[in-house]
């Protein structure tokens, strides 16, 4: 481990020591992602963006249960419930109905890109950018998102709550204002950088963060 040139290490590994038995765990739990789950974590991660994790986990357990996936009916009155509700709610009905006709060439790719993912990272990128070019509503970071959480590795997700830890250890000097493809693989490379350099895998540092400034451990 070196410090040099990151700041504020000490507590990151104090609090990389208290949590990493739960981040380890809830990596696990997104390797183990059954077939017929891949549909509705894709689903999360389209409801997600400027929405809360907890309403999207809450739009998608109705979505589940309902049976949307096998009836695809207009799922608009799910999320703009009070209780799961989802800011630009008739853009992402839409979208969800999209991909429920569009899923079976995405599970293709997913599944092709899982049985060969024999190691960390080594059909993440490849299945990501399929994600982005092909699928409407997911852009980096929502298909970085979506394919961490079916168990792929060494992607980084950057949203606002990684993005201020990793200014905070200055692996990035400011905040990006607009975020490219080509903004987002710079930033992803200095953040792989900054796990080697600190011995933490990115994945567990992504939970971390997101832990430090959630209070909890989320997909």
């Amino acid at each position: 481990m070196t410090s040099a040139p990151y700041p504020a290490l000490d507590d990151l590994f104090a609090a990389h020591r208290k949590s990493r038995k739960a981040i380890r765990k809830r990596l696990q739990e997104f390797a183990a992602v059954p077939p017929d789950g891949l549909f509705y974590e894709l689903a999360y991660c389209i409801l997600t963006p400027q929405s809360s994790a907890e309403h999207a986990d809450r739009a998608v357990q109705a979505l589940c249960e309902t049976g949307f996936r096998e009836h695809g009916f207009d799922p608009t009155d799910i999320l703009r419930r009070p209780e799961s509700y989802i800011r630009f709610h008739n853009t992402k009905a839409r979208r969800l109905l999209e991909v429920r006709v569009q899923f079976p060439d995405i599970d293709r790719v997913v599944q092709a890109g899982r049985m060969a993912n024999h190691g960390p990272g080594t059909k993440g990128p490849q299945v990501r950018q399929w994600l982005v070019q092909n699928v409407r509503g997911l852009g980096m970071k929502e298909a970085s998102q979506y394919v961490r959480n079916i168990g792929f590795r060494n992607l980084a997700i950057l949203d606002r709550h990684i993005l201020r830890n990793l200014k905070h250890h200055r692996v990035v000097r400011t905040l990006p204002a607009t975020m490219t493809v080509r903004r987002y693989l710079r930033i992803e490379d200095r953040f792989r950088a900054f796990a080697e350099a600190t011995g933490i895998p990115m994945d567990e540092l992504d939970l971390l963060f997101w832990s430090k400034e959630t209070g909890v451990i989320r997909k």
